[in-house]
């Protein structure tokens, strides 16, 4: 895997019917998960998690990546095998969260630029030794009446794009995420706009730092109504919507798209995903980089209990097996009443 060049990692990552785990939750979010279902967030229940989910048997079928937190990459199995290890035994790719979070941005109320790039050099120099193949930087750009502004996209996409040159330049595929949040009472007419209008700041700054379009992803968000619309957009509206939008900014020599889920539950970004691939042929794959999307069954089934690892499991790989069925457009309603076998 590590001789494989840029472009056929970042092909593999978007192979037919499999899609990536995100597993890169900071240590405030993932004790907010641990903390919904009564369980501690210390690190050896942080680790016996997160072990579950990069164990399941035969999710390698459905699951291409996997991006991990900088804790989580150091970690090992109860075995002694590294994480990434693990997953290598079921050619699943490791990949590593890079920046340090959406911190307010200075004299902007409402808005937030992402920090990390002050020795991100060394840092991705050390990920990639330590087996990541892959990279990934979040940007977060909300809705509202005054916001988001001109200066905070192109704040965000100047720090994107110098991200994803940093980590070509260290033999990383940069996975490039500007999300347009969901929060708001706005339409669907406005997401689209705002995020049209942030793909296309974000592929200029990309252009002007010259990274190579074939050898990164992108991970946008879909293109929703506002979770607090009075008129939410239907399944049907998202898809079309979202790949119209993707269309107009969004260059063809991009291998694929792993699109968020961002607030969505768990089928709703199935659905989503499924009904875009079922309508005319775009020229890159469309898949899934899904965190609580793919998790939040996992954590349900799982409670902490050690007795429930196999039905956590079993969860995860009916997720996983769900949304590779979207990825074919292929996925039904009646497979979220059947368990995977």
């Amino acid at each position: 895997m590590k001789s494989d060049n840029l472009e056929s990692i970042a092909k593999k990552l978007v192979a037919a019917g499999k899609g990536i785990l995100a597993a890169d939750e900071s240590s405030p979010t993932i004790e907010k998960r641990l903390k919904s279902i009564g369980v501690p967030s210390t690190e050896e229940n942080r680790r016996a998690y997160r072990e579950l989910l990069f164990t399941t048997p035969g999710v390698g079928e459905f699951i291409s990546g996997v991006i991990f937190f900088d804790e989580t990459i150091r970690q090992k199995t109860r075995d002694g095998r590294t994480f990434v290890n693990a997953l290598e035994e079921q050619a699943i790719i490791p990949g590593i969260k890079v920046d340090k979070g959406a911190k307010p941005m200075a004299n902007f109320p409402g808005e937030k630029v992402t920090e990390g790039l002050d020795g991100l050099r060394q840092r991705l120099a050390e990920y990639r030794q330590l087996g990541a193949c892959f990279a990934k930087w979040r940007a977060v750009i909300g809705i509202d009446e005054k916001i988001p502004t001109r200066r905070c996209i192109e704040t965000n996409a100047e720090l994107l794009a110098r991200y994803a040159a940093l980590s070509q330049e260290a033999d990383l595929v940069p996975i490039v995420e500007p999300e347009v949040l969901m929060d708001g009472t706005h339409g669907i007419e406005r997401h689209f706009a705002v995020t049209e209008q942030t793909l296309r700041i974000v592929f200029d700054a990309l252009a002007e730092h010259r990274v190579a379009s074939g050898a990164m992803l992108l991970k946008p968000n879909m293109v929703l109504s506002g979770k607090d619309c009075p008129q939410q957009a239907s399944v049907q509206e998202v898809a079309e919507a979202t790949l119209t939008c993707m269309k107009r900014v969004v260059p063809a020599a991009v291998p694929g798209l792993v699109f968020l889920s961002g607030g969505q539950t768990d089928s709703q970004a199935t659905e989503h995903l499924n009904a875009m691939n079922r309508l005319d042929h775009v020229p890159w794959e469309l898949s899934f980089s899904f965190g609580r999307a793919l998790q939040a069954p996992v954590l349900k089934a799982w409670k902490g209990d050690p007795a429930n690892v196999a039905d956590a499991q079993q969860a995860f790989h009916h997720r996983a097996s769900c949304n590779s069925k979207a990825r074919f457009g292929k996925y039904t309603a009646e497979m979220e009443s059947k368990k995977a076998a």
